[in-house]
């Protein structure tokens, strides 16, 4: 016998401010919020360009603008630039550890000063630590908060979805205090050999913005793929 499940419903937001440019409006497709998916059907989701915050699975649905690209890197492909080197290098002394979502003080206060330091305009710096915990975990996927120590003192938290094929960068938060470490660019790199440590194929970035200096920075991951036009096609620089 054949179980047939119902596929999850779909709502469209109303247009609001885009976070990413300015003047523009955005309107968000969202996965039904009372609708609990499971870890294949969240990752079908990816595939097909959504991401999420918190429990909300959601893609842009902007029909005057195409700017968010959803962005993936085939793990095994790829090939560090000199600078992501360069980095890696100056990071070398780093000690990682993988663990669950949870509630850390340490975690939250290096939140508070990451979006202090690098996004003081952001919505994001709430002084509320439930809010911090309920937009960076889900009752609906597998999340790991991993962590960059170097001599025992936290300097970065890389926030994971571990999905069939891959895996979803989040979120990261650093010590804005210690640019010279590359600590973004860093954790990047650290995820991308950590999905082919674990034999998956990609690490899904989220979304590419060429026009938005917070999120073109994607491209220089390379080789880079594009979701187009329901396919997965190279993107360069």
């Amino acid at each position: 016998m054949t179980i047939r499940q119902n596929k999850p419903d779909l709502y469209l937001s109303m247009p609001h401010p885009c976070s990413y440019l300015d003047g523009r409006q955005s309107t968000i497709l969202f996965v039904d919020p009372q609708r609990l998916l499971s870890e294949g059907e969240y990752g079908l989701f990816v595939r097909q360009g959504f991401r999420r915050s918190g429990d909300l699975v959601y893609r842009p649905h902007c029909n005057s603008c195409q700017a968010c690209v959803p962005v993936r890197v085939p793990v095994r492909e790829f090939r560090p630039a000199r600078g992501q080197r360069r980095i890696a290098r100056r990071n070398a002394d780093l000690e990682v550890a993988i663990g669950p979502p949870r509630l850390s003080l340490e975690h939250f206060e290096l939140y508070r000063r990451y979006q202090a330091g690098r996004h003081p305009e952001s919505g994001m710096n709430d002084a509320d630590p439930q809010k911090y915990l309920s937009f960076l975990a889900s009752r609906q996927v597998r999340t790991e908060f991993v962590e960059f120590r170097a001599r025992g003192e936290l300097l970065a938290v890389a926030v994971l979805d571990a999905l069939p094929d891959g895996l979803s960068a989040v979120y990261t938060f650093y010590d804005p205090d210690q640019p010279a470490r590359g600590l973004g660019v860093q954790a990047v790199l650290w995820e991308i050999a950590e999905a082919a440590r674990r034999g998956l194929d990609y690490l899904y970035l989220g979304y590419w913005i060429a026009e938005s200096p917070k999120m073109s920075y994607k491209i220089n991951y390379q080789p880079l793929e594009q979701l187009k036009a329901g396919r997965w096609l190279p993107l360069t620089p």
